[in-house]
């Protein structure tokens, strides 16, 4: 996928090898700032998902790329579908 072409932001500019060099790992910051970001996520807002292995027909799973980003979700979709139809 080709990159996208964006101007440069002013406010968070790209890091320079001295920045890099400058940089220290999270765990060496102070307490303080430490508590700021809470390494959690926090409850999920919709019910978890069973995370599966499966194996689709090429067609499908190019049926479902094509349309770009979140194809595994509207496969889920789709098969949900088929679920309530079912019922």
């Amino acid at each position: 996928m080709p990159r996208l072409k964006t101007k440069p932001d002013k406010n968070n500019p790209e890091w320079t090898a001295r920045d890099f060099k400058r940089a220290r790992p999270a765990h060496e910051l102070p307490a303080e700032i430490l508590k700021a970001f809470p390494r959690t996520r926090g409850s999920q807002a919709a019910p978890k998902k069973v995370p599966v292995s499966i194996r689709l027909s090429p067609e499908v799973v190019e049926h479902f790329r094509a349309g770009g980003q979140g194809w595994q979700s509207r496969i889920d979709e789709a098969l949900k579908k088929v679920v309530a139809r079912a019922k």
